[in-house]
């Protein structure tokens, strides 16, 4: 059987009969299958969502057409195995629902889809919609032998594809309803009951109007009308339907035998709602009804039922097992309930019959049910999506033309294993072996390549090489990674750095957010799933940067990943707490020191403002990230001569004391370039990217030594300024810092489109 299933349809607390069903699948299916997986996507009706549960893990809009597609993706990057699918027409978007198309028509598992509604007389819409969804699917499942029937004659939908499966309901006891009736302070009545969201096509008033005649033969008779009113009609008429029932059974002098109970009933409630009933009714006005959730409800639970013949309660209620009576007739449904009054024995064995046909319709005999379906539906062949995801490399309006991206020296540095973390001179220093920090940072730089428009055979081996290293650096069931590693591939540590962890993250997340590689997504999702919950715990808050860094860019392509959301929030919260705690009039900084990779903090704000749409996280990002760079920018305005001076390593810059100028690193330029291109990106503000120029040219020899820390004989960078000299080891993280500097700034060239920036502003001098 299939372990890992998503559930699609709307959700509880939305009110709606759809949403109760599959919150009721769900938790079926969790319960009897614990050792599978299981997720809800949930369909919104308004655009801000609802409050759900923790097995709502994605969610999309109704009405917006590009979320469907997003949604197949995240779950074809899931790995789900199986999608359980509960169509009906109204709650998504589109022509009759068309918009659920577009998602069906990209996933790459197979579907079964469970039809809530079946149409007797479609128009052209609903019956194009209905048969695209059957033959999308690899199962559908409708819930009786009428729709069964409709299905084959009316949609064309092969017989051998069908499962007819009966709504599920819980497993309820047979008890007297003199058992609940204290509960309600209705104890010695018999007791009527209709629930469900109350709307005009109920047919409530032809029970109202039939309780004068039954009121006068038992005067004790109580009808309880309980559920609240459709959220649509509370929308569009407010309580106009309920306040004319209430009216309705003044005028006809039964007000104090009807009682209304506005309210949208939990599963337990309703269960003694259900065992209080003596009689349930189901008076609706339209044959053309193929499912009713309370119905079967009422039918399993041991129930006198008398209803109306729409399509499910003829067949559910054949054969002496309730009674039909026609529609809008007030005189038979009063005759009915009268002889049923009459007829104790009638009564309660017809209760018994329905009861013993209901011990078939619980959850779990459904559950077996479906998950036959699911175990068949992944037998059988799937279509695969007609296209793959492809990358927005188009070409950038400018006229300029940024320095090569040379890989020369990253693929020196590299191996099967990994990237080698130090050199001597430009040659892999191998004693020194290997760690996750650098093969993060390896990983995120082949990304950003790919999307720069130059990935090929080789670079995807890159990749490959750097996401196994973090796979096998991964501590399982710890959600912390490992760092170093010897170069005879031996672990030299139980658990590595915070850092090390954060960017790992980072890396898995851009692999999300960014890669064109579904492989490569599909392996990185679970893990970062796993490991980010770990960071809230951590301590630094440059891991936190880097893990907001991460969930960021994961969210660029699952933006409504509740779990990621979340935490993102949490680590956000927690970066805000260390700058509220720090900052000073003259020190407006999240710690009391400035030490290494400093830009990381106000970048990671500034990107989380983006993603969560809070401007007062942007805010405080450029602010601080304006503070840092005019902090390190010798001269005085962005037009001046003067060159960026990074905190130096030799001692970094405790707030009150002095500051370091040496020894300068890589890691710092690469930061502060990519945080003031984040800002450029949010504000389009040219004095960004002007200043991500000027300090990307501490590469090219505009620093305090006047010397070029790139080397373009090799295509390395070398390891930072000393006080006299340029170190001349060509590290793993220095060539890294340059590489992702300069890739950015290519990413940052496709985006502008304004000629006197691309013409002045991004001109580097290499």
């Amino acid at each position: 059987m299939p372990t890992s299933v998503a559930f699609i349809g709307d959700y509880l607390p939305r009110k709606c009969g759809i949403a109760t069903f599959t919150a009721d699948l769900y938790k079926s299916f969790t319960t009897f299958y614990p050792e599978s997986s299981a997720m809800v996507v949930s369909v919104n009706d308004v655009p801000e969502g609802y409050d759900y549960p923790d097995e709502v893990r994605y969610e999309f809009y109704q009405h917006d057409l590009n979320s469907y597609k997003k949604a197949a993706e995240f779950l074809n990057s899931m790995n789900t195995e199986v999608v359980c699918l509960q169509h009906e027409y109204g709650i998504y978007g589109g022509t009759a629902g068309n918009y659920i198309l577009t998602l069906l028509r990209n996933l790459t598992m197979p579907v079964i889809t469970t039809f809530h509604t079946v149409l007797r007389n479609p128009d052209q819409d609903q019956l194009m919609v209905l048969k695209t969804i059957a033959d999308l699917s690899a199962r559908v499942v409708v819930m009786s032998e009428k729709g069964r029937q409709f299905l084959k004659d009316i949609y064309d939908v092969p017989e051998d594809k069908i499962d007819v499966i009966a709504h599920g309901i819980p497993d309820m006891p047979f008890v007297d309803p003199h058992f609940h009736k204290d509960r309600f302070g209705i104890e010695g009545k018999q007791v009527l009951l209709t629930f469900g969201l109350l709307s005009p096509n109920k047919g409530i008033e032809n029970v109202i109007k039939a309780l004068p005649r039954i009121v006068d033969k038992f005067p004790n008779i109580v009808y309880i009308v309980l559920g609240a009113t459709h959220p649509n009609l509370i929308r569009d008429q407010g309580e106009v339907y309920r306040d004319s029932l209430k009216k309705l059974a003044a005028d006809c002098g039964v007000k104090n035998n009807v009682m209304f109970f506005n309210q949208f009933v939990e599963l337990d409630n309703l269960i003694e709602f259900l065992g209080a009933a003596d009689i349930y009714i189901t008076p609706y006005l339209n044959p053309a009804q193929i499912t009713s959730g309370t119905l079967s409800y009422a039918f399993g639970c041991g129930k006198a039922v008398v209803s109306t013949p729409y399509w499910h309660a003829e067949e559910l209620l054949a054969d002496g097992r309730g009674v039909l009576v026609p529609f809008n007739d007030s005189e038979a449904v009063a005759d009915a309930i009268i002889n049923l009054m009459n007829d104790e024995p009638l009564r309660h064995g017809m209760r018994k019959k329905a009861y013993l046909l209901g011990r078939s319709m619980i959850w779990e005999r459904v559950m077996e049910r479906y998950v036959e379906s699911f175990v068949q539906a992944r037998q059988q062949p799937i279509a695969l999506p007609g296209s793959p995801l492809s990358l927005l490399n188009g070409n950038g309006s400018g006229t300029y033309k940024l320095p090569p991206i040379r890989l020369d020296h990253l693929y020196r540095l590299t191996d099967s294993t990994g990237i080698i973390q130090h050199a001597r001179y430009h040659l892999p220093h191998y004693e020194e072996g290997y760690c996750t920090d650098d093969n993060a940072r390896a990983l995120i730089l082949t990304v950003l390549v790919e999307e720069a428009g130059q990935g090929d055979r080789k670079l995807a081996k890159l990749t490959d090489d750097f996401a196994a290293f973090l796979n096998y650096a991964y501590i399982q069931g710890r959600g912390q990674f490992r760092n170093f590693m010897s170069y005879n591939r031996q672990w030299l540590e139980d658990v590595g750095s915070d850092d090390s962890t954060g960017r790992a993250i980072w890396a898995l997340g851009t692999c999300v957010g960014r890669s064109s590689d579904k492989n490569l997504i599909t392996w990185a999702m679970p893990m970062l799933h796993q490991t980010l919950p770990a960071l809230v715990d951590l301590p630094s808050p440059r891991s936190w940067a880097f893990g907001i860094m991460g969930a960021c860019e994961y969210l660029k392509r699952f933006g409504n990943d509740r779990l990621v959301k979340t935490i993102l929030q949490q680590l956000v919260d927690k970066l805000i707490v260390r700058h509220e705690d720090s900052k000073s009039k003259e020190w407006p900084w999240f710690e009391d020191y400035l030490t290494y990779d400093n830009a990381k903090l106000p970048h990671a704000l500034i990107c989380a403002g983006e993603t969560l749409q809070d401007s007062t996280l942007i805010d405080l990002g450029l602010k601080t990230l304006d503070w840092l760079i005019s902090l390190q920018m010798t001269g005085s305005g962005i037009a001046s001569t003067g060159y960026f001076q990074p905190i130096g390593s030799n001692g970094f810059y405790t707030k009150g004391g002095e500051r370091a100028y040496f020894d300068q690193q890589p890691l710092e330029v690469q930061g502060s370039v990519s945080a003031c291109l984040a800002a450029y990106r949010i504000t389009k503000e040219a004095v960004w990217v002007k200043r991500a120029t000027k300090i990307f040219k501490w590469f090219t020899g505009h620093n305090d030594l006047g010397l070029s820390v790139y080397d373009p004989n090799t295509g390395g960078c070398r390891d930072g300024l000393h006080v006299d000299r340029v170190n001349q080891n060509q590290g793993a993280e220095s060539t890294l810092a340059y590489l992702m500097a300069l890739t950015e700034l290519h990413l940052t060239q496709k985006q502008i489109s304004d000629a006197e920036i691309a013409n002045t502003a991004l001109t580097l001098l290499v």
